[in-house]
């Protein structure tokens, strides 16, 4: 054969073969970038699907608001500081996990209630106190997801950087959009375990072994067991159950007395605690009779229209129509326990005309409705339950501060009165609340008490001083009456402005027990000496995040709804902003850390009860750009940064290990207030910038970030 034919010969074959193996190579690229995603998507679904199952089974963490969230942030940083060990540590995340859950459900937390400057729960369950069981919990959070983390720092250290950050925001978009459908659609625990095995399972089917097989069979039996146990449900909010007592059962009214039920009794629980009870308004008169007080009060008061916030089961509804109410606008924020008081409660009030149902958050119906009300109840809106696993806010907590009291009485008629009921269990709550009502009405406010040591506390007053009959007026007697709570301090159950002890014995337990987990997992921590800068904007933008759910829950209300919209609203800015960094040249970081404390001051200086007397569409509008300015400018900073890191999953774990002494440092906020986090912010970013290295290494490259 002629050399030029040959030598033709050998060449079409090259090109044959040469196109196949680009193919190949093109297909292992996009099964790595969906591998990377969907791990993204495991890690941020199981996250936020523990945060939400263990509040709901252990109590505690009601009052430890981000402790999960902490133990996340330290698991996800170790797994990411492990991303090029030999050891594959991932094939164990299922098993961790169903240890978790056994652990949880084999010792369920039952109460007990102590007293002292903040309340909370503590209970001793099986033998096992609270200082015991958050340890376990915490330590065990973050080994499930330092497993989780290390397979997907293995994946992620294939990429450049900031394609490897862009793919694992959008599974963690995926991920937050996900468990959001599923608490919109009231789905159990075995849902949510069943979506994380089923993922578990398809990024490591080819090895999956028995143990993997077993542990995820295991966590199915458990979840499901959980699930369907009679009388349980979930709402967006808790774990619901609910019984039936039958007539002739022997209950107990307010002062302690036994009573004999004549009809059925229904009772709710929420996450393992009695919250509400349905019964017939005629025996609700026998057992509770306070309940009836605010309708015996008013005087020469038509009501004409009726506000119920915390409407519940309709339990107050009913007791409202009965006691002569033309019009009720019932306001109750969770669709499940509204669900069950219209389908269990005798007297059927959601079925009746006159009454307009409003599945919303009571303050921020409040902003937004213009009518005006012969009389507002505030009715046992007690939630025990936080609207994520991010900051201190409980459901109803800006109900309970003096701008929302303010906002009451401007909804009140000339002739109108309002009133608040709740289980306080100590006194200083109570004298908080009405010296809150008397500064913000002028006069006093009546006080009426029922129960064992007067547990059960209402205060009533009216628009004007001769607007309800008065058996006793309230009056300090010489106490110590704690300061009014404000919107930037919403924290009514804290009876002083200072870290109570018992967080800051939590705190130092947590970060002892980070540094010996990173010491013992990462050794040296001189890969994350160069990334010092990383580690600051971690802590700062947790901060920014959590002031952002905070001023968002103030302005539009504490529902899962807008909880769920700004997690995915300050994802997507992160997400828009490596775009960008992608696409187009970039001003010098020195100016982008300009417009960012630019962007803060801004945010710091419009105080949020400005944006209340807006209008929604102006107020939404205002409120984004304040939020989400600094956030996408924060991201423009730290996606150039790590676009040229040496090392992708050593900055990042830097970086997530920042998040997590950021989340430490939220609980400043219960001694300088919300609005000072900013202040912070902008210190942790100024030393951000001052640790700044220019970068030196070229982007990691594949073939280098294999695991060692």
């Amino acid at each position: 054969m002629p050399p030029k034919e040959t030598k033709e010969r050998f060449s079409t074959l090259f090109a044959l073969a040469q196109g196949p193996g680009e193919a190949m190579i093109e297909l292992l690229d996009m099964a790595g970038r969906s591998r990377l995603v969907l791990s993204s998507f495991l890690m941020l679904f199981v996250e936020l699907a523990l945060i939400r199952w263990l509040g709901s089974n252990v109590i505690y963490l009601s009052y430890f608001s981000n402790f999960v969230l902490l133990g996340s942030f330290l698991g996800i940083g170790l797994g990411f500081l492990k991303g090029k060990s030999r050891t594959d540590y991932f094939p164990w995340a299922i098993v961790v996990l169903a240890f978790l859950v056994a652990l949880v459900l084999l010792f369920p937390v039952t109460i007990a209630r102590p007293r002292g400057d903040v309340f909370y729960f503590g209970a001793i369950s099986s033998g096992i106190p609270m200082w015991a069981i958050l340890p376990v919990v915490f330590l065990a959070t973050a080994t499930v997801m330092g497993t989780i983390a290390q397979g997907v720092a293995r994946i992620f250290a294939q990429f450049e950087p900031l394609e490897a950050y862009r793919l694992d925001i959008l599974g963690s978009l995926t991920g937050i959009v996900a468990l959001s459908l599923l608490s919109y659609l009231g789905a159990p625990p075995l849902v949510w375990g069943a979506i994380a095995s089923i993922v578990f399972l398809i990024l490591y089917a080819p090895s999956v072994k028995a143990l993997q097989v077993v542990a995820a069979v295991a966590l199915l039996l458990m979840l499901g067991r959980e699930s369907f146990q009679p009388g349980y449900t979930w709402s967006p909010y808790y774990k619901v159950k609910v019984f039936t007592l039958k007539p002739g059962t022997t209950v107990y009214d307010l002062n302690g007395a036994p009573y004999r039920v004549k009809n059925q009794f229904v009772a709710i629980d929420v996450n393992g605690i009695n919250h509400q009870t349905i019964v017939s308004t005629a025996e609700r008169r026998d057992i509770e009779p306070i309940y009836f007080v605010p309708y015996q009060s008013v005087r020469n008061n038509p009501l004409r229209d009726v506000l119920i916030v915390g409407a519940g089961n309709g339990k107050d509804v009913a007791i409202a129509l009965a006691s002569g109410a033309k019009h009720v606008d019932a306001v109750e924020i969770d669709p499940r326990i509204y669900q069950i008081g219209r389908s269990m409660n005798p007297d059927h009030p959601y079925q009746q005309p006159q009454v307009s149902i409003h599945i919303d958050d009571g303050r921020a119906f409040l902003e937004r409705t213009r009518k005006k009300y012969d009389l507002i109840l505030f009715a046992l809106p007690d939630s025990l339950a936080l609207i994520s696993g991010q900051s201190s806010l409980r459901l109803e907590t800006y109900l309970f501060t003096t701008e929302s009291i303010r906002a009451a009485r401007e909804h009140l008629t000339a002739g109108g009165a309002f009133g608040m009921y709740n289980y306080y269990r100590e006194d200083w709550p109570v004298d908080r609340l009405a010296n809150m009502l008397a500064l913000t009405f002028g006069h006093p406010p009546c006080a009426t008490s029922a129960g064992p040591q007067a547990h059960l506390a209402l205060l009533m007053i009216g628009a004007a001083s001769g607007n309800v009959a008065c058996a006793s007026l309230w009056s300090p007697q010489g106490r110590f009456v704690p300061a009014p709570v404000t919107d930037d301090r919403p924290f009514l159950y804290l009876r002083s402005s200072a870290i109570p002890q018992i967080y800051l014995i939590t705190i130092g337990a947590i970060l002892l027990a980070s540094l010996l987990m990173v010491r013992l997992a990462a050794g040296s921590l001189r890969d994350m000496s160069g990334y010092l800068d990383l580690f600051f904007m971690g802590a700062a933008f947790l901060l920014l995040e959590t002031k952002n759910v905070v001023q968002f829950a103030l302005l539009f209300g504490t529902t899962w709804f807008v909880n769920a919209l700004v997690f995915f609203g300050i994802l997507l800015s992160v997400y828009a902003a490596i775009e960008v960094t992608r696409r187009a040249r970039l001003p010098s970081p020195r100016w982008l850390y300009v417009a960012l404390f630019a962007s803060l001051a801004v945010a710091w200086a419009v105080k949020p009860e400005l944006l209340l007397t807006l209008d929604i569409p102006l107020r939404l509008g205002a409120a984004i750009a304040l939020a989400f300015a600094p956030i996408f400018l924060a991201n423009l900073i730290f996606a150039e940064r790590f676009r040229n890191v040496g090392s992708s999953t050593a900055a990042f774990a830097a970086n997530l290990l920042g998040a997590m002494i950021g989340g430490v440092l939220e609980y400043a906020s219960l001694f300088v207030g919300y609005r000072a986090l900013l202040i912070v912010v902008a210190a942790l970013y100024g030393l951000a910038f001052a640790l700044r290295r220019e970068p030196s290494d070229a982007p990691v490259s594949q073939a280098s970030a294999q695991p060692t």
